[in-house]
């Protein structure tokens, strides 16, 4: 009998040592999942601007008559019409051109009618500041000179002019102005009847927007066309093509 327990008590005591040296079970926990790496926040550059909106062109196309424009109105019309289809809104624009008193009509100065300024071309580039800056009122405004170049000089399409050098050339532009942007008061034709003629006689004062040819660099008055029709006006380098600009 004391055998027999002795055997039972060192069976059991086997047993607790060998489960003592088993390791415990443990139910393995997930890990938490990572959080969400934040979305990081694209910050603008100190010195970046808006693009400047669309406040000077030069007509991509012309009417098509030369230079019958249907006088000063039908020219603004025309400024108008192009600005809009290139998406240009709630603005107002008006025809770089003077024209010479007649039928009891007095001049109108091409640099009187086109706002204050400052103007940007379609690509947002400042062409001038002001009329005077425009014009080069004075010694120093002059020597500076203003941005109208053939690199600046866009159409409202954002596309380059044709100019010297180009097939075909089409870098005379109408302007029927002296180079102080003021209408001629003397008796000859500058303006080819105030734009109502496109006859093969008759003549337009215009300027050149590339800035070269002729020996004259002016944007606005380089020389007199030959005739006042479509073919004069391609003839010498031309297409009826003018300037327009925002007045407001």
């Amino acid at each position: 009998m004391k055998n027999t327990i002795l055997l039972g008590s060192l069976l059991l005591s086997t047993s607790l040592a060998i489960a003592a040296d088993q390791p415990a079970s443990v139910t393995p926990v997930a890990a938490p999942a990572p959080a969400p790496a934040p979305t990081a926040v694209p910050i603008p550059a100190a010195d970046a601007k808006p693009k400047e909106p669309l406040s000077f062109f030069v007509t991509s196309a012309g009417i098509g008559k030369g230079a019958e424009l249907g006088g000063l109105a039908g020219a603004d019309a025309h400024c108008q019409k192009l600005a809009e289809a290139a998406g240009s809104v709630n603005k107002t624009w008006h025809a770089y051109l003077s024209t010479q008193a007649a039928d009891g009509q007095p001049v109108i100065n091409a640099r009187d009618r086109i706002g204050s300024g400052p103007w940007h071309n379609a690509k947002g580039a400042e062409v001038a500041k002001n009329i005077a800056h425009l014009h080069g009122n004075t010694l120093e405004l002059a020597r500076l000179g203003n941005n109208l170049s053939r690199t600046t000089v866009l159409s409202e399409k954002n596309e380059s002019v044709n100019g010297a050098g180009d097939k075909p050339n089409q870098h005379d532009i109408l302007t029927g102005s002296q180079p102080d942007g003021t209408a001629f008061t003397d008796a000859a034709d500058h303006t080819c009847k105030n734009y109502t003629s496109s006859a093969e006689d008759g003549s337009a004062q215009v300027g050149h927007f590339d800035r070269t040819g002729g020996g004259n660099t002016s944007w606005n008055s380089a020389h007199a066309s030959k005739g006042c029709g479509q073919e004069n006006l391609v003839k010498t380098g031309g297409a009826g093509l003018f300037y327009c600009f925002a007045i407001n």
